[in-house]
């Protein structure tokens, strides 16, 4: 979804947002299932969704764990997303053997379907707004600590209550960076088995030159199969598989879960942002694009162990670079000031609500604070933030490492009050928890010695050679020696013992001597106070925005948003092409544009065809609609959103957006921002004339024999 270069947005996009008031207008929105924009669709498109709508929606809708949005298809629990939402999972389960990641998979009976090895699918089944509950938690004489401690207790026992009563996944989401709390319980399912993926080359066809761009022909698709004590779960509600597609100017609607926007931030959390942790993790993912790129050019064998990583940093790297980009440019900055003056503008008219100008000053602080903090948090604690499951301290790449630290906190953790925990190892996130730490994902020594040597280096580089801490980790050793002691030392490959370890206690792995525990143990005691001044100051934000959210609640009413959670959300918008540089851009690509495409680069790489796809071309309607292009407010997290009509049939699958939708993260505009989608006839039209896979579009289209 990235493209590698920084764009310069143009001034249809400056014209569009100037003139933009506080609230929502156009097709703007990421809108909560539980309040969704019923006026804004009555007025413009005269529809206004049931609540059978909605929840029919809802609860077809699914969340990737490992990060995007997918979709049941059919009654026995068919599941589509993107081959790039998937790849995580075709990486972990290929082998020298097997590359799946990269030739693709069909299993033409469900037989041959393969399991696997740690992924979670979650399906959204209620929400209840706990936010009373939660801030009264909270009180006025209570220290930023003691705050943050009794919300995430007040938390922590709801998810619990919840978690007991009805066994499903609890979790509370923050909204509104605090200014509400929203209760979201999800059936999981963690017996997903992959039926088909397209070659890699398909799934990405054009490559970087082609990535972020338009018109596009990528079959960006991948197709899992949920089960239920070994069999195909039962699935109530799927969307029927409309294989026409959407027609050009067409109203459709994205259901799925968008990871992150900060398009409610402060003016000055937002410059903390441009020119503090942007430029950070831009040289992070730089870094590691350079050494996963070394390491493939070694050897086939190495390519398909970094495959997915490689891919994954690179597409990293120009999603944060996009996103500086926006910020940098002046236009852009402007409007944001511009978004922020109207607002304290509105505030400061309220006498009720001027004090609440003061909460601008306390987020600048807290953030300083933050910044100030943030090396030892980011090389000790966590890299960068994570809504769901784990992600590692900088300092300490690779799984090995995940598992040391998730034994030894799992140990720690459980002998306190649920209340008092880490969320990870809250009882209403066991399952989750038990689900990646005994992951079968099979674990290369070499690939594991390559990324840990390189964040050992990077943290002696950012703290220096002489640091104490850099000088403990680093036991007298270089960078390389020392991962090479730790990762053929460890034990911590074998699931088996993974397991036993879990079982017990911080004795038992105080006397295992495991080298990776000993690392992970050393290093815990400063990650957790990072983690304990990082969560203050984030305690303070969010009161800080809780008073601004309510402010802004009073003077709009309800007709606004939260930013993204990676939680559903329903977005809205019709089917249309753009104008650039004076020519006009059609919504649709064809079957016919591929080739042309290909055939203009004379089928080399990255606009080669699979050797399949130029045999079948003789078979193929080359009329048939491939991509298409829509307004609807997107954000990473969305890949795999399915697109839906009217009558809430599938008609695409949402896999990128445009060069001009980088801007989404921070500001909205449908001038030329586009989400772009595989079209429902495009998947036919494979599946039964490139990949024999007739059965399988039976079953999309229903089909009955």
């Amino acid at each position: 979804m990235y493209n590698c270069f920084r764009p310069q947005f143009c001034c249809s996009v400056l014209l569009f947002i100037i003139g933009m008031t506080i609230s929502v207008r156009a097709d703007e929105g990421m809108w909560l299932f539980n309040a969704p924009p019923l006026k804004q669709l009555r007025e413009k498109y005269q529809f206004e969704p049931t609540p059978q709508w909605l929840e029919h929606l809802q609860k077809a809708s699914v969340r990737f764990n490992s990060g995007g949005s997918g979709s049941f298809v059919s009654a026995n629990g068919l599941v589509i997303t993107n081959h790039h939402v998937g790849a995580d999972t075709l990486q972990k389960m290929g082998s020298a053997q097997h590359n799946y990641l990269k030739d693709g998979f069909y299993a033409k009976t469900q037989v041959d379907e393969i399991k696997s090895t740690d992924l979670e699918l979650n399906v959204l089944t209620s929400i209840e707004d706990v936010t009373a509950r939660v801030i009264s938690a909270v009180k006025p004489a209570m220290t930023s600590e003691e705050a943050s401690n009794a919300r995430n207790a007040a938390i922590a026992a709801i998810e619990k209550e919840s978690k007991d009563k009805t066994g499903l996944r609890s979790d509370v989401v923050t909204l509104y960076q605090g200014g509400a709390y929203h209760l979201y319980r999800y059936k999981r399912y963690d017996d997903v088995r992959l039926v088909f993926a397209p070659e890699q080359q398909m799934a990405f066809f054009g490559g970087d030159p082609d990535n972020f761009e338009y018109p596009r022909y990528d079959l960006d698709i991948c197709l899992f199969r949920v089960y239920e004590n070994g069999q195909p779960a039962k699935i109530e509600h799927f969307l029927k598989f409309n294989s026409k597609g959407p027609a050009d100017g067409e109203l459709i609607f994205v259901s799925g879960s968008p990871g992150k926007t900060d398009r409610q931030l402060t003016l000055d959390e937002l410059a903390d942002t441009r020119d503090r942790y942007l430029p950070y993790v831009l040289n992070m993912f730089y870094r590691r694009e350079v050494l996963e790129s070394a390491y493939s050019a070694r050897s086939f064998e190495n390519a398909r162990k970094a495959r997915d990583d490689l891919f994954g940093d690179q597409n990293n790297r120009k999603r944060y670079d996009g996103y500086l980009a926006g910020l940098l440019d002046p236009q852009i900055w402007s409007a944001l000031e511009a978004r922020e003056r109207t607002l304290r503008g509105a505030i400061g008219r309220e006498p009720k609500f001027r004090s609440t100008l003061s909460a601008y000053d306390r987020i600048k602080h807290a953030q300083a604070e933050i910044a100030k903090n943030a090396p030892m948090y980011n090389y000790l604690e966590q890299e960068r933030p994570v809504t769901v499951g784990y992600r590692g301290p900088r300092a300490f790449s690779g799984n090995l490492f995940k598992y040391a630290r998730l034994l030894l906190r799992a140990a720690d953790e459980r002998t306190k009050p649920n209340g008092e925990r880490i969320p990870t190892f809250r009882d209403s996130a066991r399952e989750s928890l038990e689900l990646e730490l005994f992951s079968t994902e099979p674990i290369y020594d070499d690939y594991e010695i390559l990324r840990l040597t390189d964040s050992l280096t990077d943290f002696s580089s950012r703290f220096g050679e002489n640091d104490p801490m850099v000088q403990k980790v680093l036991a007298g050793k270089s960078p390389h020696a020392r991962a090479v002691e730790l990762v053929t030392g460890t034990k911590l490959k074998d699931v088996a013992i993974r397991k036993d370890l879990y079982g017990k206690g911080a004795a038992a792995l105080q006397a295992s001597h495991d080298p990776m525990i000993d690392l992970a143990r050393m290093i815990d005691a400063p990650a957790r106070q990072a983690r304990k001044i990082n969560d203050a100051q984030d305690e303070i934000k969010k009161q800080a925005y809780a008073d601004i959210a309510k402010a802004r609640f009073a003077i709009e009413g309800a007709n606004t948003y939260p930013d993204a959670t990676f939680t559903l959300r329903l977005s809205y918008g019709t089917v249309q092409g753009y104008e650039q540089d004076g020519k006009q851009v059609p919504a649709f690509t064809d079957f016919a544009g591929l080739y042309q495409r290909a055939a203009d680069h004379d089928n080399k790489p990255p606009f080669d065809l699979p050797k399949r796809w130029v045999e079948k071309k003789t078979d193929l309607d080359l009329a048939t609609k491939f991509n298409f292009v829509s307004d609807a407010d997107i954000i990473g997290g969305n890949s795999g959103s399915p697109v839906v009509n009217k009558s809430n049939e599938f008609v695409g699958i949402i896999f990128d957006g445009n060069i001009q939708s980088l801007v989404l993260d921070c500001i909205y505009t449908d001038t030329q921002a586009r989400a772009v989608s595989v079209d429902s006839a495009a998947i036919i039209e494979a599946l039964r004339k490139v990949y024999d896979a007739s059965a399988l579009a039976d079953e999309l289209e229903d089909v009955r024999k």
